[in-house]
């Protein structure tokens, strides 16, 4: 009956989860009260100016001033300005300004601003891109901006994903057959995975009716809801099995499965969640995504586990053991930990022989491993995360190096409440003091053009354009201190308006652009992460502390997940941000700075390494209070669970890793970072790591601070 009403409720949640995808919202990391939204919002409603959402490239196989090309762009320029989704449209057509055009005059810009919110933008630019791109009579219109990047990013992401169920499937059918010995064994992490993932979808599914949704957030949500599936199942039928084969019946099989393992995926998915429910603390629409899948999926693969798999074993009973594919392939009788037979043992009983030299080694490769981390340069990819090979990334950099200026190259800054005309005198002093901030070329005002404080004048009639009423603003072009093609959300462009904002204004003052974006971006990462990485390490300290009933235990955990995540950071900058190269990991581009939402993934990464660290405390806690020293309980609990935390590991590495096959670099790097971490945390950390550590601290990882605070003793609890 139970089996029953889940599988009706899973059916439920399937219809529920049906349609999400379309509501997905783009990947939109900006705070909403970010100062830089506010500064565009201005620029847009007072001035029908701010950054472009769409840039229309035509190319002429002469000159686009020709006459057939003439009429071709003016014509479309005349279109899209028809178009009543368009706030405004500025190109090179009919009067043609100079920065619109290439020094070689074959190619010219359309400038495109739709009207709405983000989704708006998104709809429409998607119909302009599928109407106006191609050839058109004797020009070729190809398209960039932040529209083009996120419509190619989505054909990108959608086929890599294809690609990578491709390849993971049937290699993680392999792994968790070969880990559980049975077919049968296998289909149950599926199932649960399954039904968790689902649940999230449905729920996610109503959350697009309060709030946005990122379809980034759901490709995360759902590689963790699969790898939280395999880590719990794991557990819960290894114990099972291993209580049948000692001789206990199915029901007291299952019982004692719950009381040793079920407990263990309780603390363990408390972590996890608290974890990532700390993503909420950041004011931002991309990371709130991520904590509402991951707790929601989360929650979900803790109560399927609980609940299905308890029913399934006792359905299926000594059933759960039957077709083993590997049977020929597996040693011959059975190896009892203690006996000094098994590997895992045998590895524990090595390590702690020599722990301090073990741990100086591990410690110092980790080192190694961590050292590039002090190169962070941290920005915003932008669309640097499309491949070099696509139409819209050349488009993109042949923009950003080829044409004299385009609308978000530079920075600005909006004076609200200030007028032109009645303050020339403040507008011209406050223009001449930010045309000498160190990184300014040139600032364009309606009192004139500012270089170094000289003043120029502009153009005829285009000092007009930058007033409006009550509200004046100012264009800042930057000095070129990078190549073009690095783009503009980079630590200088941030520098850059962290100097423009600490200048005294005539009136308080929004400064806006590329540059100020990051600024948020980074202002509302840094202020939250405090409280966020102290909520994390206090609950996870207070429940391994309940789990285990020691004090160091849970410092140990904390401290060794903080240098394999450090370690893992390290490999990222290296790898991605300077592109050294790193075996199947090539540096494929390097491109010069890492995105500052890479950082953020490590929740998952800390979730997933308390899993591991729960699986072989649970073992380790539970010798110990049968009267084993602490040497043999950690060797008896590494050769119980090593299996069992290296199999979870390498099969949500697996899923991880084939992400790194993607052609977008953020998908890249979250692959390729929470392969290199979970395996990084079951070989180095978990094998070698803990087990020394852990010896070295001798009886004092069993004290805790109480009215009785004496180590139990055991008469064997002595260093070997």
């Amino acid at each position: 009956m139970l089996l029953l009403l889940v599988c009706l409720f899973g059916c439920g949640a399937a219809v529920g989860a049906h349609g999400l995808q379309p509501l997905l919202s783009a990947e939109t990391i900006m705070p909403a009260s970010a100062e830089s939204l506010r500064a565009d919002a201005v620029l847009v409603s007072r001035f029908g100016a701010g950054e472009p959402h769409l840039l229309l490239r035509a190319t002429a196989s002469g000159s686009v001033d020709d006459a057939e090309a003439a009429r071709a762009g003016q014509d479309l320029t005349r279109r899209l300005a028809a178009d009543p989704r368009t706030v405004w449209v500025r190109g090179y057509w009919p009067h043609g300004p100079a920065e619109l055009r290439t020094a070689d005059g074959r190619r010219a810009l359309v400038l495109v601003r739709f009207r709405g919110d983000e989704r708006a933008a998104r709809s429409a630019g998607d119909d302009v891109i599928a109407r106006y791109t191609g050839q058109a009579g004797p020009l070729r219109i190809s398209a960039a901006g932040k529209v083009a990047v996120l419509s190619e990013s989505d054909r990108l992401s959608e086929r890599g994903l294809r690609l990578a169920e491709t390849v993971t499937v049937p290699l993680v059918l392999l792994v968790l057959l070969w880990a559980l010995g049975s077919a049968v064994a296998a289909l149950i992490p599926v199932v649960v995975g399954v039904l968790a993932v689902v649940t999230t979808t449905a729920f996610l599914r109503l959350l697009t009716e309060v709030t946005p949704v990122s379809a980034f957030a759901l490709n995360i949500t759902t590689a963790l809801g699969f790898g939280l599936a395999v880590d719990y199942c794991l557990l819960l039928v290894s114990r099972f099995r291993e209580e049948l084969a000692e001789g206990a019946a199915p029901g007291p099989a299952l019982r004692a499965t719950l009381r040793t393992a079920g407990r263990a995926v309780r603390f363990s998915g408390a972590i996890v969640a608290v974890c990532l429910a700390t993503l909420l603390l950041f004011p931002l629409p991309l990371v709130r995504s991520i904590a509402y899948g991951g707790v929601t999926v989360v929650l979900a693969s803790v109560a399927a586990v609980l609940v299905v798999v308890p029913a399934l074993l006792v359905l299926l009973g000594e059933h759960v053991n039957r077709w083993d594919v590997f049977a020929r392939l597996r040693p011959r009788g059975k190896v009892r930990p203690g006996e000094g037979a098994g590997a895992w043992y045998r590895l524990a009983m090595w390590v702690t022989r020599r722990p301090a030299a073990v741990t100086l080694g591990v410690l110092l490769l980790l080192g190694l491993l961590a050292a590039p981390s002090a190169l962070t340069r941290f920005g915003m990819y932008g669309d640097r995360l499309l491949p070099q090979s696509s139409p819209v990334a050349r488009t993109t950099r042949e923009v950003r190096t080829d044409f004299a200026a385009n609308a978000s190259q530079g920075a600005f800054v909006v004076l609200p409440g200030l007028r032109a005309a009645r303050s020339a005198d403040a507008l011209d002093a406050y223009a001449r003091r930010l045309s000498r901030v160190p990184g300014v070329r040139r600032v364009d005002t309606a009192s004139g053009a500012y270089q170094q404080s000289r003043r120029s004048e502009l153009p005829a009639g285009s000092a007009d354009r930058y007033a409006a009423g009550t509200t004046t603003w100012l264009s800042v072009v930057p000095s070129p201190a990078a190549p073009p093609a690095a783009g503009t959300l980079t630590p200088e462009a941030r520098a850059l308006a962290e100097r423009l904002r600490g200048l005294p204004a005539p009136v308080p003052a929004l400064v806006g652009g590329a540059g100020a974006q990051l600024a948020d971006v980074e202002e509302a990462l840094t202020a939250r992460l405090p409280p966020a990485v102290g909520i994390a390490a206090c609950v996870t300290f207070v429940l391994i502390s309940a789990f285990a009933r020691s004090f160091l235990i849970p410092v140990k955990a904390l401290l060794l997940n903080a240098l394999s995540l450090l370690a893992t950071f390290g490999f990222l900058v290296a790898v991605f941000q300077e592109g050294w190269s790193a075996g199947p990991f090539s540096g494929p581009r390097g491109v010069g700075v890492t995105d500052v939402i890479a950082p953020m993934m490590f929740s998952i990464v800390f979730g997933l390494s308390m899993d591991y660290e729960m699986f072989l405390l649970s073992r380790i806690v539970e010798e110990h209070r049968r009267g084993a020293s602490t040497p043999t309980a950690v060797a008896t609990g590494l050769q119980h669970s090593g299996r069992l935390f290296t199999s979870a590991a390498v099969v949500f590495a697996t899923v991880s890793a084939s992400l790194a096959l993607s052609d977008l670099l953020h998908l890249q790097v979250v692959g390729a970072g929470l392969a290199m971490a979970v395996l990084l945390d079951c070989t180095l950390i978990r094998a070698l790591l803990v087990p020394a550590v852990m010896q070295l601290a001798g009886r004092a990882n069993w004290w805790l601070p109480g009215p009785d605070r004496h180590v139990r003793k055991t008469g064997r609890d002595r260093r070997p």
